[in-house]
């Protein structure tokens, strides 16, 4: 069969107000970016007119400006799931303009087959190639995309010719049955291969193709500061202690890094460890610091669902595919932060933390405890499921007016029975085999910035009942606090008790 191609335009103007749009890609790489804006267009012209226009958008992470930001400034978001990042976005869930369902990333692909969101109208794909057969070779991210094209009722395509055709053969498209035909996920190391090299789609679903010419437009991060760099190399320092002590097998194991500052400073230090022996990846996300890993061969191989890299180092990777082609294999989220292959290949979850407590909860999401930040995203996935799980945080921010080690965390995304190994730069916390209290001390001496030590240690005094002596009427002075007088040191205990 034939094609129809047209503009970016022409496909938004068949998509209706309602819709429920699922779209591929794994924060910016993979997703699409024309059709989005286009619709965002149409969202401004239909309101101008009066008339509503809302959609709901699927993703498998987050995406970009050209998704999340146009269409949020468009007010054109009814719902929104799983993950997000743009601050446009972010505004308009803590504003209650947008529905926003925070998912653990891995269940986000089957919860659709199940039809808890309902129909799919439109999957929208960035393609670097594609047949007549419905074979799609796809772009830097995969997300949910094997599931979205299956449930879609139509699909629309964005072949982007910056993308090489070279980038077949770097996927693993591979959708389980779901229960009761499920069987076992057959990855047994960061490297097994078990599905297609394409997405392969019903070609009569497909109808539109936009020719596109774009990279996926990620800003470089910025070099490590001071409190990143001390952070990685505490973590980096405690992997090899436990290493040394014959805790980690002496192959080592396959890691799992969070986004970030904080885990590019640690990939950078791991590339140095010189005690550390070469290791693959069994992750969501690499970043830049993994095309250099690799590069030098300290990173053996990267299984991820995303390549998150800068247009620069995209560039590099494009011009070097003979090298990076058999060291980096993408895959669909639920299956780069399926729980089960996770634990089984004994996976090290590196993740941060917006907020820890003095037991060992951690906060991820909500900025005092209210306000959504990002998003759970795929470190629950890790976390409950990790040989070792490891989060990490500064121990203050804001020039020391926030405390990021508080009495009781505002708003709970991990609890303290799936947290190993808290890392400040203040120092390692190793939670492991020890009660509540014997925690509390751990963290206040070891990951507690020395302004808040007296004032954590104080709390604690409070305490005298139960095994986790929380008083409750002052477990919210921290935040108490700094909403009042906008520093945490200014905390008060007495005046809750």
């Amino acid at each position: 069969m034939s094609f129809n191609f047209m503009t970016a335009e022409e496909a938004a103007e068949m998509i209706h107000n309602g819709a429920s749009i699922g779209l591929s890609g794994f924060t910016a790489p993979g997703t699409p970016k024309f059709i989005t804006e286009a619709l965002a267009k149409k969202a401004e012209r239909e309101h101008e007119a009066g008339r509503p226009f809302k959609v709901n958008m699927f993703t498998g992470a987050s995406t970009s400006d050209h998704v999340d930001g146009v269409l949020s400034r468009a007010n054109a978001y009814n719902m929104r799931a799983p993950y997000q990042n743009v601050p446009d976005l972010r505004k308009r869930i803590n504003a209650h303009d947008c529905h926003y369902f925070d998912r653990h990333l891995s269940e986000m692909a089957q919860e659709v087959r199940y039809g808890t969101y309902g129909d799919i109208d439109f999957a929208i794909i960035e393609a670097s190639d594609i047949n007549e057969k419905g074979e799609i070779v796809l772009g830097c991210g995969v997300g949910n995309v094997a599931t979205y094209a299956a449930m879609a009722k139509h699909i629309f395509v964005e072949l982007n010719d910056k993308l090489p055709k070279s980038l077949y053969g770097m996927h693993d498209v591979y959708m389980p049955l779901d229960p009761p035909y499920r069987r076992e996920i057959p990855i047994y190391a960061a490297n097994d291969r078990i599905g297609s090299p394409v997405l392969i789609v019903d070609p009569s679903k497909i109808i539109g193709i936009v020719r596109t010419s774009s990279y996926d437009c990620v800003k470089p991060f910025t070099a490590p500061d001071e409190v990143s760099t001390q952070i990685g190399k505490n973590v980096v320092g405690f992997l090899v202690s436990e290493y040394r002590a014959g805790r980690l097998p002496k192959e080592f194991l396959p890691l799992q890094s969070g986004v970030g500052n904080v885990a590019n400073a640690v990939l950078y230090d791991l590339g140095e460890s010189t005690e550390l022996p070469n290791f693959m990846m069994y992750t969501e996300v690499i970043q830049d610091a993994v095309l250099e890993l690799l590069k030098k061969g300290k990173c053996t191989f990267a299984s991820t669902c995303s390549m998150t890299f800068s247009d620069d180092t995209e560039k590099k990777l494009f011009a070097d595919m003979d090298f990076f082609h058999d060291k980096i294999l993408m895959r669909p989220a639920e299956i780069s932060n399926n729980p089960e292959v996770i634990r089984r290949i004994g996976v090290i979850a590196m993740n941060t933390a917006l907020e820890a407590d003095l037991f060992g909860s951690v906060n991820s999401t909500h900025v005092l405890g209210t306000r959504m930040m990002n998003g759970i995203g795929g470190s629950g996935d890790f976390t409950r499921n990790a040989y070792l799980s490891i989060f990490s945080c500064p121990s203050v921010s804001k020039g020391g007016l926030i405390s990021n080690i508080v009495p009781m965390v505002a708003h709970p995304d991990h609890s303290e029975h799936s947290v190993d190994i808290l890392v400040t730069d203040q120092g390692v916390a190793d939670l492991r085999h020890k009660d509540p209290v014997e925690r509390a001390r751990e963290i206040i001496n070891k990951c507690a910035h020395p302004d808040y030590r007296p004032l954590l240690n104080d709390y604690l005094n409070l305490g005298t009942q139960g095994q986790t002596p929380h008083t409750l009427k002052a477990a919210f002075a921290f935040h108490n606090a700094f909403s009042d007088t906008g520093d945490m040191r200014n905390a008060d205990f007495a005046k809750y008790i």
